[in-house]
């Protein structure tokens, strides 16, 4: 396919972007999505409770969705221009902007501009749908206009009233959605997935990952900075080998099969899969990065005092809920349960096994616990993928997401 940014003289317009690869100003986007992330953690970095893990969980789910949406709406318009696409990131870059802004008070005096961007984001969607959808009849527009229309007068108006009432539209707005897309989608959906980009998915979805474990590095670096001692550059260490086995089991194992099998669920048409794989799935998998980096934070700001009760559970379910999503994505993208749960098994386990070593001991032996934990899931999946490509009768889907 052309890449030209032209169109020809005398000629028929040309594609001036590739929609299979992801584009310069949809990456940029996610670095700002992602400081929006950390911008909704930075409570669980400094004095971590479970009002702030809870609040941190819900808010991130709001944001989440709007990622889900402009990326799968952005899949779904190959004939979008690069010059149209770089409109449509800058409009988004200014939203999420004002709810990174807004997050570390979401819940207080800057609520209203928490929901503000919210409805900018799917006032923005709306647009996008409604362009999308403009040849696919009355019943399709009216839908749309529903799932981003109706829910944007939601954030709207929860800008102008007092709390709880605001917080209950959020909730209202996210449930609506939801609950549209999943009750909706035996009717539209099937149509819909098979135009999709399944290459963009993947390489969006993955340089994503990217990009919030590199947050985890950068929230290592700067509490070591801030908090300099022999101990908390140990500690540092302890957590740069936790996010690099966590960057490992993902991009040696994950992405490829990610790829591979998203190829082979439409192929067959399975639509279910690939929403819940793209949309649903990531959320507790970002999620329990997140949480995990918030739990070093902790770790190398004290390393000798016992981790908090709240970022002790952060740190070790974080990172078994990390595996056990990715296992969740391996059997959805077809591969054989049976052979998940080899792998899947000691991943989930030992990091919960470790949870009385991390609320007892010192942050510096919980940080170390779970490192060796993580070696040890790195060289069990090693060992099976290793057998699974020697091997003839392996599954065709996957080759394991660990």
């Amino acid at each position: 396919m052309s890449n030209r940014l032209d169109t020809a003289p005398g000629g028929p317009a040309l594609r001036d972007r590739d929609p299979s690869r992801v584009h310069w100003m949809e990456l940029f986007f996610d670095l700002i999505f992602v400081a929006l992330i950390g911008q909704l953690a930075h409570g669980l970095h400094e004095e971590p409770t479970v009002v702030g893990l809870a609040v941190f969980l819900a808010l991130f789910a709001s944001v989440w969705w709007s990622w889900v949406n402009l990326t799968f709406v952005v899949n779904a318009s190959p004939d979008l221009t690069r010059r149209g696409l770089g409109v449509v990131m800058m409009i988004a870059m200014f939203a999420v902007g004002a709810i990174a802004v807004a997050a570390p008070e979401a819940i207080g005096e800057r609520a209203p501009l928490f929901a503000a961007g919210n409805a900018a984001l799917r006032l923005l969607l709306l647009f996008l749908w409604l362009r999308r959808t403009r040849g696919d009849g009355a019943a399709a527009r009216s839908r749309v206009v529903i799932y981003n229309g109706l829910t944007a007068l939601l954030w709207i108006v929860s800008a102008v009233l007092p709390a709880p009432v605001s917080f209950a539209l959020w909730a209202l707005a996210l449930i609506v959605e939801v609950v549209m897309l999943v009750g909706t989608f035996r009717s539209w959906g099937g149509a819909a997935m098979a135009r999709i980009d399944v290459e963009h998915l993947s390489e969006r979805f993955g340089l994503l990952v990217i990009i919030v474990l590199g947050e985890s590095v950068l929230t290592t670096v700067a509490a070591v900075n801030t908090h300099w001692s022999p101990d908390s550059a140990a500690a540092a260490a302890l957590a740069l080998a936790i996010v690099s086995f966590l960057a490992w089991s993902f991009f040696f194992y994950g992405a490829d099969a990610l790829r591979f099998g998203l190829d082979l669920l439409r192929e067959r048409e399975d639509s279910r899969a690939i929403r819940d794989i793209i949309g649903f799935l990531p959320y507790p998998l970002l999620a329990g990065v997140t949480v995990i980096a918030g739990a070093i934070a902790v770790a190398i700001h004290h390393p000798g005092e016992p981790l908090p009760s709240v970022s002790a559970v952060s740190l070790c379910v974080g990172v078994a809920l990390y595996h056990f999503t990715n296992a969740l994505i391996a059997v959805r993208l077809g591969d054989d349960p049976s052979s998940v749960v080899v792998w899947a098994t000691p991943a989930v386990a030992l990091p919960l096994a470790i949870l009385p070593v991390a609320l007892a001991l010192p942050a510096l032996a919980a940080l170390a616990a779970v490192a060796v934990a993580l070696a040890i899931t790195a060289t069990l999946t090693a060992s099976l993928a290793y057998r699974r490509r020697r091997d003839p009768r392996g599954s065709e889907a996957t080759a394991g997401v660990a």
